[in-house]
Order: structure tokens, then sequence, then C-alpha cells
């Protein structure tokens, strides 16, 4: 089954339910196709000609004739685990003559848990044109770090308590450790790569309908895994884009520069070239300093070939290239030249923070460690800066509920607590998110009851110190919000409903207000998330209406399901409640519908773009044999009427 107890989900992240894990685009001026050879200049295209061959191994084919650059971009939706840990053996794409194309050089280690509101450009490695009719990855369990966030210090899964959903055996050793899951694209939903054009296609590996917590997420012994993989063409512009990878050339002309993408934490491999776009605006650390524009992209220019870097930014589907906001280069990349911890400062005492969710990536590794507490120690040597804002910084703009990522020297203690000592490295500053129920609002400030910080309770913060006085400390139940003029839909906020925020935390010692937005958005008039799970054997006959434009679950088949919730930001709703039962119908005004079936026991997903279609094939797979187990839909949702328009929608049928 799957199916995993929803505590903290915020619906942005939740929107890329079916879109995003990865993002593939050819651009339209494409180096000639081959696999050997360093690779050329890439002038101002966005993909240029690999440098290796697009994967490894019998089934991986040479690009040896026509073919057609293509992106790829690994990316998760939200779910309960504060860590997800595994390796991603391969992604494979298969063409509808039956060839099939790997499209990741090396085994690759990804965090999933990170993935929520970021994506990783994973290759850009070129591939045979032709269409693509189906996406199989398989993932490797063996030395998985699984933690659940159970609200408070998280719980780790012992190795035999990760279970095969399939078999119901422990993934690992000596077990297989690893499974593949197969999604078949809809037959008006398939990718086309064809020379000198443009291709896209956005899975989502989904933590939420992927895995099962038992007994609860708050009380978690087992987890089983039943992964799910769903698709779209279209690319998600909703999350930031990262991409690492070492230097190959510099245009400060054309206000670009070119590297070989090695993404994650992989010291090895090139998984193709790309083209870094800058713009006057984009900041720069390089080496520990800090940059803007030009200044920047020279100084960049100096580096040797084969220097590290990495770039946040966004992907343009009209131009088809990638643009940076911010780029990171040289010592300034974690795992470079010192140790490097990232995660959420829940408390600090003069110059020594407290990090939750810690992961440890040092020198040399090819993985990282997942910690869940570690102390770290800044000072005036310590170098700060913020991600994607020029200025200056220092030490005390690090206070509690930021993300940060700090450079030093980690050690462990004697009773086994990492320490990183960060006096003589650096601090980088990350975008922050948090959720909270609006209790008042003005022109520029918002007072919310807080929901979570950074993706975590506000119990687990420590905000002693973070006001002018003790009096002025943050509290949660009054998080003020300093929102610039800027950000208009503050008119949009309503008191008792849920906002979400984007920004940094206020310099220690400094509230109110606790926190300085750049971004918002108000779940007024939003969507809500939709979770039914019903306990094996599941049902046959679960809708008592099932047309090509309605779905209806009767109000005494959701009070037979094993739990049952809409979920819009931090509010909760009963869909049982209402009389005449859920109506779930397409959103008309959807720009990008999804829909999926996912089947358990074959592991393979199929794909739709139309809810006719799908409700079609629901139709013939349940035939009286097949039964659901679990329905995850996200549209607007009219609570009085219990219709719920369906954006994206996912079933789960054990078959």
């Amino acid at each position: 089954m799957m199916r995993i107890r929803s505590r903290r989900l915020d619906l942005t992240y939740f929107k890329s339910l079916l879109l995003k894990i990865f993002s593939i685009g050819v651009v339209a001026t494409l180096a000639a196709c081959g696999s050997g050879g360093s690779g050329g200049s890439m002038g101002d295209a966005g993909l240029a000609g690999t440098n290796s061959s697009p994967g490894s191994g019998p089934s991986a084919q040479s690009c040896s004739s026509s073919c057609g650059g293509a992106m790829i971009s690994l990316s998760d939706a939200a779910g309960d685990f504060d860590s997800y840990i595994v390796n991603v053996v391969s992604l494979q794409l298969t063409r509808s003559d039956g060839t099939v194309v790997q499209t990741l050089p090396v085994i690759t280690q990804v965090n999933f848990a990170q993935l929520v509101n970021l994506s990783e450009i994973v290759s850009t490695a070129q591939i045979p044109a032709g269409r693509y009719v189906s996406a199989s990855l398989t993932l490797d369990f063996s030395g998985a770090t699984i933690v659940v966030d159970n609200g408070t210090t998280g719980v780790t899964i012992a190795a035999g308590n990760i279970i095969d959903g399939a078999t119901s055996l422990p993934l690992a050793a000596p077990n297989s450790t690893q499974m593949t899951l197969t999604l078949s694209f809809a037959a008006d939903n398939q990718l086309i790569v064809t020379p000198n054009s443009v291709a896209n296609l956005a899975l989502d590996f989904n933590l939420l309908a992927s895995n099962t917590v038992a007994p609860s997420a708050s009380n978690p012994t087992t987890v089983t895994v039943n992964p799910v993989l769903t698709a779209s063409l279209v690319p998600d512009t909703t999350k930031q884009l990262r991409v690492r990878g070492p230097l190959v050339s510099v245009s400060t002309t054309g206000s670009s520069y070119n590297i070989n993408v090695r993404p994650f934490y992989n010291d090895s491999g090139t998984s193709g070239q790309l083209t870094v776009n800058t713009t006057t605006s984009t900041t720069y650390s390089i080496n520990g300093t800090s940059y803007t524009g030009a200044a920047g992209l020279t100084q960049l220019a100096t580096l040797a070939t084969g220097t590290l870097t990495v770039a946040y930014g966004s992907w343009s589907t009209s131009t088809q290239s990638f643009t940076a906001t911010s780029v990171l280069a040289g010592s300034s990349v974690a795992g470079t030249t010192m140790d490097s911890i990232e995660g959420t400062v829940v408390a600090r005492a003069g110059d020594t923070l407290t990090l939750d969710n810690g992961i440890l990536n040092r020198p040399s590794w090819n993985w990282v460690n997942f910690m869940s507490q570690v102390t770290a120690t800044v000072g005036t040597g310590t170098t700060v800066t913020e991600l994607g804002v020029p200025g200056s910084f220092a030490i005390q703009d690090i206070s509690v509920g930021q993300h940060v990522q700090l450079l030093g020297s980690f050690s462990t203690g004697s009773t086994g607590n990492g320490t990183l000592d960060a006096t003589s490295g650096s601090a980088q500053l990350d975008p922050t998110d948090l959720v909270g129920t609006v209790t008042g609002s003005t022109a520029n400030l918002v007072t919310l009851n807080l929901q979570s910080l950074d993706g975590r309770a506000p119990s687990v913060f420590n905000f002693a110190g973070t006001g002018t006085s003790s009096a002025q400390d943050a509290t949660a139940t009054a998080y003020t919000v300093n929102v610039p003029a800027g950000l208009s839909a503050v008119a949009s906020l309503s008191t008792g409903l849920p906002a979400r925020f984007t920004g940094f935390v206020s310099p220690f010692g400094s509230a109110p207000p606790d926190f300085v937005a750049q971004a918002l958005v108000s779940y007024a008039q939003t969507a809500g998330v939709l979770d039914v799970r019903w306990a094996m054997p599941g049902l046959t006959a679960p809708f008592a209406t099932l047309t090509g434009s309605e779905l209806l679950i009767s109000q005494t088949t959701l009070n037979s399901s094993a739990q049952d919730y809409l979920r819009i930001a931090s509010v909760t709703l009963n869909p049982a409640t209402v009389s005449t039962g859920l109506e779930i119908v397409p959103d008309a005004s959807a720009t990008n519908p999804q829909f999926a079936i996912a089947h358990l026991q074959a592991r393979n997903i199929d794909g739709f773009s139309t809810f006719a279609d799908f409700v079609t094939a629901l139709t013939g797979d349940l035939n009286g044999t097949d039964t659901m187990l679990q329905i995850l839909a996200y549209g607007p949702y009219n609570a009085t009427t219990g219709v719920l328009q369906a954006e994206q929608m996912i079933v789960v049928l054990d078959q």
C-alpha cells in the first residue's frame, strides 16, 4: 500500500503532486551529436554537445546520428520525511521502436526530502531523436537514510524496517535492495525529441504517494515503499532550479559560462554540458568573496577550468535557456575544500548555533550523511552571504529559523554529536519558507499564528535572543512578517486563513519584525489537497458515479476509508461531513491538468493529460478484480457542496 499520514504539507509544495522530478529541454542551436571529445564552446545555446556518451551499459544508445540535447532535472512533492536519501541507479527513456536510452552516466545519491522546493539538473546529455513512450527509474535502498518527521526530533527507520511493498521483505541484503518503476506516457502526451528543437518532460517521484508509515508519522516504526512516478510535458516553473558542475569556459562578452553537469554530490562523471546565462543582478560567492553582475563574471573567468560551480536560477520555456540568479564557485561550493553542514537554525546562544536536520558533506565524499542535530560556531572571521541578495552581511544576520549552509571544520565529540567550527569559514543564508494563519495585517506587516518555519514545527525552535529585548523575542502565536510594498498580494490576505511566505529571518537580536518576506502566497482562494486511503484489500467499486465528467465518492464509502482528509495549507477539512459525498470534476481552468493510475504489483504508472481518458482507463481497470487503495487529488474545493475541481490526480490500484 502507498499510505503515509500527512502532517503540515504546504500546498504550494504539494502543487507539484504530478509535475516535477524531471524537466527536459533541447535548445535550438545544438552542437553536433557525438560521444567522445571534450566538447566545444556552446556560445549562447542553452545545451551543447555532450562530452560523454548519453549513459552507459548495454541499453544505452550512441548518439552518433541525429539527436537532440536533453535537460533532465529532478524534483519531488512533499512528504513526511526529514531525510529520504537513496541512490538513483538509472533513469531510462524508451522510444516507440523499443530503443532504450540511459540518461544517467553514474549512480547518483539523492536526498528527495531536500527536493520539495528545489529542482536539480541531473543531465544535459544528448539523446537519439524520436518519440519516447515511457520512463523507468531505478532506486537502490542499500544504505538508505530515511528519517520520518514526527514533529520533533525525527525518527530514523532501521534498514530492516524499510519494506518493499511488492514483496513485504526488507529492502536490505540478502534481499533485493533495488526497485524499478515505469511510467507510460499518454498517447497524446509523449516526449518527442527532434534535432534542433525543444522537448520538455516533467516527472515527479511523489513521497506522499510512494510511502506508508506505520503505525503513524507521529509514532513511526516501518516505512513501506511502493514508488509512484508521474509526468507532464510542461516544465515546472514554480521551483528554483539548481545546476552543479566543473567550469568549462566563461564568456564575459556573452554574459554566460559553460559547465559540465555533475549533479548533487558526484565527484566524477559528466552528464553533458550546459550554458549558464547571467545578468547584471546575478550574485556570486567565489572562494568566499561576494560579487554582483559583471564583476562576478569577470572574477569567475579567472578561475581554472574544472573549478566546481553551483548556480541557482530558472529555465525559460520561450528561449530554452537557463539564467542564474546566484552563482557559487571554488571554496564557496559545499564539499570542496571545507566540510559543510546545511540545515535549519533552531537555537542560537551567542556565537553558537544549533542546526536541525543537518546534511553533512565533506571534501572527497561522493555522498552525504544526515545528522538530526549539529552544533556550529561562527565568529568575526565567518564570511556571510545571502543567496540571491547583493550586499554585505555579518554573523548577526544568522537567526533562529533561518535555513543556512555553513562551511568549516567538522568533528565528532565524545558523545557522538557533531560540531562544526565555521569561525574561519562561511555561512550562506538560503531563502526560507514559513506557513501560518493570519491573525492581523497592515500595509507592510502581517502577524501570524506560525504553523511551520523552514518545514519545521514551531515547537522545535528556541526563539530566545531573536528580539531587541527578551520581551520582543519571536513567538509562534504572534510571528510578525515584514512585507515590502512591492508584494501587493497583502491585500488578499484574510484573517483566520493561512498564508505562505518566502524570505529571510530578521537578524538575530533585531526583531520585530521576525521575518522579511520576498514572496507570499495567500490561501484565501486557493486549492486543496485530498488524500483518501482504504485498507487492504481495497475497494472494487469505490465510485457511486464514474463518468468522463464526474467521479462521486459516497459519504458511506468515505467513512469506510482508513484515512480521509482535505487540507488547505494548515487547515484540515473532513470531506466525509458532506452528506451527498465527495464529487471530483475536472478543473476547466487548469493550464496543465495531470492524471495518473498507479499499479502497485506491476510497478507501472499510466499517465493521462485529460480527465476523460483517465476515467476511461480507470473504468477498464476497475473490472471487478482490481481494487482501489488510494486517491490523491489537487484543486479548488467547495466545502459546502463537497466538490473538488481536480487539476491533478493520482489513483492507486492494487494490481
